[in-house]
């Protein structure tokens, strides 16, 4: 615990420097991360307002599965932004073998290598904010079996994300050069279907959306039970019991791609480390 709290100020501190590199540059990214964070939601929000919410779901409703998709995507940006997050592009470009040969373990440089606290500070303050204001907008009762709740199905939707994103960039080992961007893809499937109420969307693809692209679990599905909409199953529970089986699935392909990568190497760089 102490090496990894070690690694989190370093990377911490580099990521401070990073964003200081100067004043221009620091007010540009934060104006432009601003400008994401509002764009990613301004259309279901203004649907919910001008209509008083989406089909089943009222305003208030609608806006707490707003300020729940934000806060677990500005958690992972956080958390994971630029490795695990993203991990079909270090597959795909060869540089899995850069943190293979740090005195470090695999595991270890997944969970720390990514920590960006200062690269992305308002999405994850603005949506504590949105999620703090949407919350007391619901029409139930404050307590705190229900914040307890809310807190884990809030980390369990963030760990589905990621391991969706997981799996699905693990193709990258096999298929470095067309899988490099795939996450870059499953990304935008979860930025633009996340915040989205799924409720008209037909089974078979409801289906898909829960199990191949787990899309539903980022806000639709535990905010139906949270703010109590339509509850499928009584007290929120179905995304902290699904986390650990995708967890598992995304563990489980993950590995095998890491066997066969552990058998052909990178197909990326030339026999005189020219990337190709």
């Amino acid at each position: 615990m102490r090496q990894l709290l070690r690694m989190w100020k370093l990377f911490a501190g580099m990521d401070l420097l990073w964003v200081l590199r100067g004043p221009r540059d620091a007010a540009m990214y934060v104006l432009s991360d601003a400008v994401l964070i509002v764009a990613s939601i301004s259309t279901t929000f203004l649907l919910a307002v001008r209509f008083d919410g989406i089909g089943h779901w009222d305003r208030a409703q609608i806006l707490f599965m707003l300020g729940y998709a934000m806060f677990v995507n500005s958690l992972l940006d956080t958390l994971f932004g630029y490795n695990v997050k993203m991990i079909s592009r270090r597959i795909g470009r060869g540089q899995l073998d850069h943190m293979l040969v740090q005195p470090q373990p695999l595991w270890r440089m997944f969970l720390t290598e990514g920590f960006t606290p200062f690269g992305q500070p308002f999405g994850l303050i603005i949506s504590i904010a949105m999620l703090s204001w949407t919350s007391s907008l619901l029409d139930r009762p404050f307590s705190v079996v229900w914040l307890g709740i809310l807190l884990l199905n809030l980390f369990a939707s963030a760990a589905i994300v990621l391991a969706l994103q997981v799996a699905w960039g693990a193709i990258a080992f096999w298929a470095p050069r067309s899988a490099e961007e795939i996450n870059s893809a499953t990304n935008r499937v979860v930025g633009s279907l996340g915040p989205l109420p799924l409720d008209g969307v037909n089974r078979f693809l409801l289906g898909g959306l829960l199990t191949v692209i787990p899309v539903g679990f980022t806000a639709w599905l535990p905010a139906r039970s949270i703010a109590d909409v339509s509850p499928l199953f009584p007290g929120g529970l179905v995304a902290p019991l699904a986390a650990p089986l995708f967890a598992a699935a995304a563990y489980f392909v993950f590995r095998k791609g890491l066997q066969h990568y552990a058998r052909v190497g990178s197909q990326r760089y030339s026999n005189f480390g020219h990337r190709r």
